[in-house]
């Protein structure tokens, strides 16, 4: 008889107000305006924090790029993240540096936007578990539990909360071994380990913070292991909450941040590998972000096709390609599968992952991830 398998996987987030997500997000508001002045716009946009000032470079080509107010959306944006009088910077305190090549594209720049301007290896992943939105159950779980705990800085304001935080989870995931897909496959998942790490007044109660945040992990898992059977809802022996101590000076002031550095709370957690291009930024006609788009799309067919438990789909550009290459497509055992049939039934170009792919809020998808949505384009489904 087969043992069972234990595994341990760790996931972790990042809340709004990380120096790190405060660029993603900054560099996705500017694509969100380029785009909404022209589908076709062309975005590369590259930012840094430190302290109170903002450094925006790259390219923005789209009408009237020269109006679009820089300083406003990069205020706004830490204004939308919590920061204010009380959390350095306040909105106001924040100078933004812009060395952003502004203008129109250039004559018959839109016709080739379709064409992949650089080279790319693009991941994509998805498993059969519908409850997790077919993601990994450790990087499910973890962007679950930081969501909610984000939340307790309005819930419950006595407990001086910033708007700065980590959140590190590790899941003891228990699978019974199966002769073939067709053989039922049990699996089980516990929450092993969990520290987080939430800015708060020095003046606050720490010992409330603690209990706060037991209460709502708690509350939390129990939610989740309604919805995916085999998860326990029981909390872990391990609960770190501040374990290097207080934890005031945080954001920008504690810490530079750099878009593009969360590539892969960005994907699906460590378990997964990377393409290694940055997605925020970027519009949805560049090809880390469009393939990493179609990828998914790929990946969620195949599981819930039923020609895989997990699959993870790996797409090639190369400059001037007009649609992704499929360079693989491997199941739960890294066996390959057959390409050719598949990929007849998705439109893997350019042109479609710009016009159809692009969604109104790319703030909150910088901030809580591109698979947090049912909702977008990628994630439904469909042929064309």
């Amino acid at each position: 008889m087969n043992q069972p398998i234990r595994t341990v996987r760790p996931a972790e987030f990042i809340f709004p107000g990380h120096p790190d997500k405060l660029c993603d997000a900054i560099a996705d508001a500017l694509v969100e305006e380029a785009v909404r002045r022209d589908p076709r716009a062309l975005a590369g946009v590259e930012v840094a924090v430190h302290r109170h000032q903002v450094f925006v470079t790259g390219r923005l080509a789209c009408p009237d790029a020269h109006g679009i107010d820089v300083t406003t959306i990069v205020r706004n944006v830490f204004a939308s993240a919590g920061y204010d009088a009380d959390w350095y910077p306040a909105p106001p305190q924040v100078d933004v540096i812009s060395n952003l090549c502004l203008g129109p594209l250039e004559d018959g720049e839109a016709e080739f936007r379709e064409l992949s301007d650089d080279q790319a290896i693009c991941i994509g992943y998805a498993n059969d578990l519908e409850a997790t939105r077919h993601l990994p159950v450790e990087q499910w779980l973890v962007g679950r539990i930081a969501c909610r705990l984000h939340r307790l800085r309005g819930e419950h304001p006595h407990l001086g909360l910033g708007p700065d935080g980590k959140v590190l989870i590790l899941v003891e995931e228990t699978a019974g071994a199966a002769n073939d897909r067709a053989t039922p496959f049990e699996r089980a998942w516990r929450l092993a380990g969990f520290s987080c790490s939430l800015q708060q007044k020095t003046t606050a109660d720490e010992v409330a913070l603690h209990r706060a945040v037991r209460v709502t992990l708690d509350d939390e898992l129990q939610q989740a292991a309604s919805q995916l059977p085999g998860l326990s809802a029981a909390l872990p022996d391990q609960l770190t909450v501040n374990g290097a101590g207080a934890f005031e000076v945080g954001g920008p002031e504690g810490d530079n941040g750099l878009a593009g550095k969360k590539l892969v709370v960005d994907a699906y957690g460590p378990r997964v590998p990377i393409g290694g291009g940055a997605w925020s930024g970027k519009d949805f006609f560049k090809a880390d972000r469009a393939g990493s788009l179609h990828a998914r799309r790929l990946a969620k067919a195949v599981v819930q096709l039923g020609l895989a438990r997990e699959a993870t789909v790996t797409l090639g550009w190369f400059p001037g390609d007009r649609h992704a290459r499929i360079i693989s497509i491997l199941d739960e055992t890294a066996t390959p599968l057959r390409t050719d049939a598949i990929g007849t039934f998705f439109d893997l170009s350019l042109l479609h992952s710009g016009i159809k792919f692009a969604v109104d809020d790319l703030v909150d998808l910088a901030r809580w991830g591109h698979f947090a949505n049912d909702s977008y384009p990628w994630e439904v489904c469909s042929k064309r």
